[in-house]
């Protein structure tokens, strides 16, 4: 099953310094072990740009679409069996720790 894990900053990170993960060890054993298909590292929120339309009208917004102090700095696809387990390669990730994790799974394609 694949989940998107968006990676977001977090006002209140943990303050236990000891045993941080490493963040390339965490993508190398997940990319070796194939639960990492892709992430990626986001460019700062201010580079966003906020894209709708209403009443078929083109409107743009600079930033993102929510004015939050946390905000969304980069991304994981995962390929997992369940959630259980997308919780555990969550947990190991360093943004557990310094920020928030969020784990959605991708929706079953309706028929």
């Amino acid at each position: 099953m694949k989940y998107l894990m968006f990676v977001c900053t977090d006002a209140q990170p943990d303050t236990d310094k000891e045993n941080e993960p490493d963040i390339h060890a965490w993508v190398a054993e997940n990319d070796a072990r194939g639960r990492r298909l892709q992430g990626s590292e986001l460019a700062p929120a201010a580079a966003a740009t906020t894209v709708r339309v209403r009443d078929g009208e083109l409107l743009l917004c600079d930033g993102p679409f929510a004015e939050t102090q946390e905000v969304i700095v980069g991304f994981d696809l995962l390929e997992c069996a369940d959630l259980d387990e997308a919780i555990e390669i969550a947990r190991a990730h360093p943004m557990a720790r310094a920020g928030r994790l969020e784990l959605r799974p991708f929706a079953e394609p309706q028929r």
